[in-house]
Protein backbone atom coordinates (compact mmCIF):
# COMPACT_ATOMS: atom_id res chain seq x y z
CA UNK A 1 0.00 0.00 0.00
CA UNK A 2 3.09 2.38 -0.78
CA UNK A 3 1.13 4.33 -3.04
CA UNK A 4 -2.16 4.95 -0.81
CA UNK A 5 -2.10 8.51 0.44
CA UNK A 6 -4.54 10.10 2.70
CA UNK A 7 -5.61 13.67 2.14
CA UNK A 8 -8.36 16.41 2.99
CA UNK A 9 -10.51 16.31 -0.23
CA UNK A 10 -11.45 19.17 -2.51
CA UNK A 11 -14.90 20.64 -2.75
CA UNK A 12 -15.27 18.55 -5.71
CA UNK A 13 -14.00 15.24 -3.97
CA UNK A 14 -16.68 15.99 -1.31
CA UNK A 15 -19.54 15.68 -3.87
CA UNK A 16 -17.50 12.54 -5.15
CA UNK A 17 -18.12 10.82 -1.78
CA UNK A 18 -21.92 12.35 -1.64
CA UNK A 19 -22.67 10.90 -4.42
CA UNK A 20 -20.94 7.72 -3.67
CA UNK A 21 -23.44 8.14 -0.75
CA UNK A 22 -26.47 8.04 -3.07
CA UNK A 23 -25.59 4.79 -4.57
CA UNK A 24 -25.17 3.48 -1.32
CA UNK A 25 -29.10 4.14 -1.02
CA UNK A 26 -28.03 7.53 2.15
CA UNK A 27 -29.96 9.28 -0.09
CA UNK A 28 -28.05 12.91 0.48
CA UNK A 29 -29.84 15.88 -0.32
CA UNK A 30 -28.41 18.04 -3.23
CA UNK A 31 -26.47 20.88 -1.57
CA UNK A 32 -24.87 18.63 1.29
CA UNK A 33 -21.36 18.42 -0.04
CA UNK A 34 -21.25 22.22 0.14
CA UNK A 35 -22.83 22.67 3.63
CA UNK A 36 -21.22 19.30 4.90
CA UNK A 37 -17.75 20.76 4.01
CA UNK A 38 -18.23 24.09 5.41
CA UNK A 39 -18.78 23.17 9.46
CA UNK A 40 -14.80 21.56 8.84
CA UNK A 41 -13.23 22.01 5.96
CA UNK A 42 -10.38 19.34 7.12
CA UNK A 43 -12.48 17.22 8.52
CA UNK A 44 -13.05 14.87 4.81
CA UNK A 45 -10.77 12.71 4.42
CA UNK A 46 -10.09 10.60 1.31
CA UNK A 47 -7.91 7.10 0.55
CA UNK A 48 -6.20 7.71 -2.73
CA UNK A 49 -4.63 4.94 -4.67
CA UNK A 50 -2.55 5.57 -7.29
CA UNK A 51 -3.97 9.15 -7.43
CA UNK A 52 -7.50 7.47 -7.33
CA UNK A 53 -10.23 8.45 -4.54
CA UNK A 54 -11.44 4.92 -3.30
CA UNK A 55 -12.47 5.57 0.37
CA UNK A 56 -13.97 8.40 2.34
CA UNK A 57 -14.26 9.32 6.27
CA UNK A 58 -15.52 12.65 7.95
CA UNK A 59 -14.60 13.51 11.57
CA UNK A 60 -16.06 17.11 11.91
CA UNK A 61 -14.69 18.99 14.96
CA UNK A 62 -17.24 21.26 16.31
CA UNK A 63 -15.08 22.82 18.61
CA UNK A 64 -12.73 21.22 21.08
CA UNK A 65 -14.98 18.39 23.13
CA UNK A 66 -16.81 16.90 20.15
CA UNK A 67 -16.86 16.06 16.59
CA UNK A 68 -19.32 13.71 14.67
CA UNK A 69 -17.50 10.62 11.98
CA UNK A 70 -19.65 9.90 8.65
CA UNK A 71 -19.28 9.19 5.46
CA UNK A 72 -17.30 6.24 5.60
CA UNK A 73 -17.50 4.84 2.53
CA UNK A 74 -15.30 2.64 0.27
CA UNK A 75 -15.56 1.60 -3.37
CA UNK A 76 -17.00 -2.05 -3.65
CA UNK A 77 -14.26 -3.13 -5.28
CA UNK A 78 -11.73 -2.25 -2.97
CA UNK A 79 -13.32 -3.21 0.55
CA UNK A 80 -11.66 -6.10 2.34
CA UNK A 81 -8.06 -4.94 1.64
CA UNK A 82 -7.65 -2.44 4.73
CA UNK A 83 -7.52 0.95 2.81
CA UNK A 84 -10.95 1.97 4.60
CA UNK A 85 -9.41 1.32 8.03
CA UNK A 86 -6.86 2.91 6.93
CA UNK A 87 -8.92 6.05 6.43
CA UNK A 88 -10.86 5.46 9.56
CA UNK A 89 -8.05 5.41 12.28
CA UNK A 90 -7.21 8.74 10.16
CA UNK A 91 -10.33 10.35 10.74
CA UNK A 92 -10.70 9.03 14.71
CA UNK A 93 -7.07 10.36 15.08
CA UNK A 94 -7.88 13.92 14.16
CA UNK A 95 -10.39 13.78 16.65
CA UNK A 96 -7.47 13.95 19.43
CA UNK A 97 -9.35 13.73 22.87
CA UNK A 98 -12.94 14.96 21.57
CA UNK A 99 -16.01 12.86 22.48
CA UNK A 100 -16.81 11.10 19.00
CA UNK A 101 -20.87 10.89 17.57
CA UNK A 102 -21.72 8.38 14.92
CA UNK A 103 -24.56 6.89 13.58
CA UNK A 104 -23.72 3.37 12.95
CA UNK A 105 -26.13 0.91 10.81
CA UNK A 106 -26.99 -1.75 12.76
CA UNK A 107 -24.92 -4.56 11.16
CA UNK A 108 -21.75 -2.75 11.74
CA UNK A 109 -22.16 -1.48 15.49
CA UNK A 110 -20.11 -4.66 16.63
CA UNK A 111 -17.81 -3.41 14.37
CA UNK A 112 -17.89 -0.10 15.63
CA UNK A 113 -17.70 -0.86 19.38
CA UNK A 114 -14.11 -2.50 19.23
CA UNK A 115 -13.03 1.04 17.99
CA UNK A 116 -14.60 2.72 21.72
CA UNK A 117 -18.02 3.41 20.33
CA UNK A 118 -21.12 2.91 23.01
CA UNK A 119 -24.90 2.67 22.02
CA UNK A 120 -26.76 5.48 23.20
CA UNK A 121 -29.92 5.32 21.74
CA UNK A 122 -31.90 4.52 18.42
CA UNK A 123 -32.32 6.21 15.23
CA UNK A 124 -35.16 4.86 13.30
CA UNK A 125 -36.00 6.61 9.59
CA UNK A 126 -39.30 7.00 8.65
CA UNK A 127 -40.88 7.87 5.09
CA UNK A 128 -44.24 8.39 3.43
CA UNK A 129 -45.64 11.06 0.77
CA UNK A 130 -45.97 14.41 0.83
CA UNK A 131 -49.66 14.23 0.35
CA UNK A 132 -50.16 11.26 2.51
CA UNK A 133 -48.85 13.20 5.06
CA UNK A 134 -50.70 16.31 4.85
CA UNK A 135 -53.96 14.42 4.61
CA UNK A 136 -53.00 13.13 8.54
CA UNK A 137 -52.14 16.13 9.43
CA UNK A 138 -55.23 17.84 8.22
CA UNK A 139 -55.41 21.74 9.07
CA UNK A 140 -52.90 22.87 10.94
CA UNK A 141 -52.95 26.77 12.91
CA UNK A 142 -49.86 28.50 11.02
CA UNK A 143 -50.06 30.91 13.22
CA UNK A 144 -46.60 31.72 14.97
CA UNK A 145 -45.29 29.64 12.06
CA UNK A 146 -42.72 32.00 9.67
CA UNK A 147 -40.23 31.35 7.42
CA UNK A 148 -36.62 31.33 8.33
CA UNK A 149 -33.43 32.00 6.35
CA UNK A 150 -31.04 33.10 8.39
CA UNK A 151 -29.67 32.45 12.15
CA UNK A 152 -30.17 34.37 15.11
CA UNK A 153 -28.54 34.53 18.94
CA UNK A 154 -32.17 33.07 19.84
CA UNK A 155 -32.07 30.29 16.86
CA UNK A 156 -28.15 29.38 18.01
CA UNK A 157 -29.29 29.25 21.72
CA UNK A 158 -32.44 27.01 20.78
CA UNK A 159 -30.13 24.68 18.54
CA UNK A 160 -27.80 24.43 21.24
CA UNK A 161 -30.21 22.80 23.30
CA UNK A 162 -30.73 19.48 21.33
CA UNK A 163 -27.47 19.71 19.48
CA UNK A 164 -23.79 18.62 21.58
CA UNK A 165 -22.00 22.35 20.76
CA UNK A 166 -22.30 25.23 18.81
CA UNK A 167 -22.81 24.96 14.80
CA UNK A 168 -22.99 28.65 14.01
CA UNK A 169 -21.19 27.92 10.32
CA UNK A 170 -23.45 24.71 9.36
CA UNK A 171 -26.88 26.33 10.12
CA UNK A 172 -25.47 29.74 8.39
CA UNK A 173 -25.25 27.21 5.05
CA UNK A 174 -27.70 24.75 6.32
CA UNK A 175 -30.60 27.65 5.91
CA UNK A 176 -29.42 29.65 3.27
CA UNK A 177 -28.76 26.80 1.08
CA UNK A 178 -30.84 27.17 -2.37
CA UNK A 179 -34.02 24.89 -2.15
CA UNK A 180 -33.99 24.20 1.46
CA UNK A 181 -36.97 25.18 3.17
CA UNK A 182 -36.65 26.48 6.85
CA UNK A 183 -39.79 27.44 9.10
CA UNK A 184 -39.48 28.39 12.77
CA UNK A 185 -42.33 28.73 15.69
CA UNK A 186 -42.33 31.89 17.43
CA UNK A 187 -44.62 32.52 20.68
CA UNK A 188 -44.96 35.81 22.18
CA UNK A 189 -41.26 36.55 20.88
CA UNK A 190 -39.85 33.20 21.97
CA UNK A 191 -38.46 30.37 19.44
CA UNK A 192 -40.41 27.37 20.53
CA UNK A 193 -39.33 24.94 17.09
CA UNK A 194 -37.64 25.00 14.11
CA UNK A 195 -37.41 22.89 11.17
CA UNK A 196 -35.77 22.23 7.46
CA UNK A 197 -36.95 20.44 4.32
CA UNK A 198 -34.52 20.23 1.74
CA UNK A 199 -34.58 18.05 -1.53
CA UNK A 200 -32.78 15.15 -1.85
CA UNK A 201 -32.06 12.49 -4.90
CA UNK A 202 -35.23 10.06 -3.60
CA UNK A 203 -37.93 12.73 -2.37
CA UNK A 204 -37.60 15.18 0.62
CA UNK A 205 -35.74 14.99 4.04
CA UNK A 206 -36.93 16.63 7.14
CA UNK A 207 -34.28 17.26 9.31
CA UNK A 208 -33.67 19.46 11.84
CA UNK A 209 -37.34 19.16 13.34
CA UNK A 210 -36.81 20.78 16.75
CA UNK A 211 -39.84 21.21 18.36
CA UNK A 212 -41.10 22.14 22.71
CA UNK A 213 -43.82 19.76 21.59
CA UNK A 214 -46.14 17.54 19.37
CA UNK A 215 -48.51 20.16 17.92
CA UNK A 216 -45.38 22.59 17.12
CA UNK A 217 -44.06 19.55 15.76
CA UNK A 218 -47.05 18.96 13.61
CA UNK A 219 -47.72 22.52 12.70
CA UNK A 220 -43.92 23.04 11.53
CA UNK A 221 -44.35 19.71 9.34
CA UNK A 222 -47.25 20.90 7.69
CA UNK A 223 -45.73 24.42 6.60
CA UNK A 224 -42.88 22.82 5.66
CA UNK A 225 -44.47 19.84 3.47
CA UNK A 226 -47.22 23.14 1.74
CA UNK A 227 -44.20 24.57 0.54
CA UNK A 228 -43.62 21.32 -1.77
CA UNK A 229 -45.06 22.25 -5.40
CA UNK A 230 -48.09 20.20 -5.98
CA UNK A 231 -46.60 18.88 -9.09
CA UNK A 232 -43.92 17.14 -6.46
CA UNK A 233 -46.20 16.12 -3.37
CA UNK A 234 -46.57 12.72 -4.42
CA UNK A 235 -42.37 11.53 -3.89
CA UNK A 236 -41.63 10.99 -0.56
CA UNK A 237 -40.72 12.55 2.53
CA UNK A 238 -38.21 11.07 5.64
CA UNK A 239 -37.63 11.83 9.03
CA UNK A 240 -35.07 10.36 11.40
CA UNK A 241 -36.74 10.16 14.69
CA UNK A 242 -34.53 9.02 17.89
CA UNK A 243 -36.30 6.18 19.55
CA UNK A 244 -36.11 7.73 23.10
CA UNK A 245 -38.78 10.56 21.91
CA UNK A 246 -41.88 8.22 22.70
CA UNK A 247 -44.19 11.70 21.29
CA UNK A 248 -42.34 11.41 18.02
CA UNK A 249 -43.43 8.07 17.29
CA UNK A 250 -46.48 8.67 18.61
CA UNK A 251 -46.38 11.18 15.48
CA UNK A 252 -45.30 8.27 13.01
CA UNK A 253 -48.35 6.23 14.42
CA UNK A 254 -50.87 8.93 13.80
CA UNK A 255 -48.98 10.39 10.52
CA UNK A 256 -49.02 6.01 9.15
CA UNK A 257 -45.49 6.77 8.40
CA UNK A 258 -43.49 3.43 7.27
CA UNK A 259 -40.06 2.46 9.00
CA UNK A 260 -37.56 2.27 6.21
CA UNK A 261 -33.84 2.45 7.45
CA UNK A 262 -32.54 2.01 11.38
CA UNK A 263 -29.13 3.19 12.40
CA UNK A 264 -27.42 3.22 16.40
CA UNK A 265 -26.44 6.79 17.52
CA UNK A 266 -22.82 5.95 19.48
CA UNK A 267 -20.64 8.03 21.22
CA UNK A 268 -17.03 7.08 22.24
CA UNK A 269 -17.10 8.51 25.53
CA UNK A 270 -20.74 9.77 26.50
CA UNK A 271 -24.07 10.73 25.62
CA UNK A 272 -24.58 14.33 25.70
CA UNK A 273 -26.84 16.15 27.75
CA UNK A 274 -29.17 16.79 24.85
CA UNK A 275 -32.95 17.12 24.95
CA UNK A 276 -34.46 13.93 22.99
CA UNK A 277 -37.79 15.01 23.71
CA UNK A 278 -37.63 18.00 21.46
CA UNK A 279 -36.11 16.52 18.99
CA UNK A 280 -38.67 14.96 15.54
CA UNK A 281 -36.25 14.80 13.66
CA UNK A 282 -32.28 15.00 13.42
CA UNK A 283 -30.73 17.00 10.91
CA UNK A 284 -28.52 14.47 9.40
CA UNK A 285 -27.04 10.82 9.78
CA UNK A 286 -23.49 12.39 8.16
CA UNK A 287 -22.75 15.31 10.63
CA UNK A 288 -25.37 14.36 13.85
Amino acid sequence: MSDYVIRPMTPEQVQTAVDWAAGEGWNPGHHDATCFRSSDPDGFLGGFLNGEMIASASSVNYDDAFSFLGFYIVRPEFRGSGYGLQVAEAVKARCEDRNMGMDGVVEQQDNYRKFGFKLAYDNYRFSGTVSGILSKLGHQDSEGILPLASVSEDLRAYDRMMFPSARDVFLNDWLSAPSHISRVCLENGQIKGYATLRPCHTGYKVGPLFADDPDIARALLASLLRAVPKEHQDQDVFIDMPRPNTSAFALVDQLGLDKVFETGRMYSSHAPDIDLNRIYGITSYELG
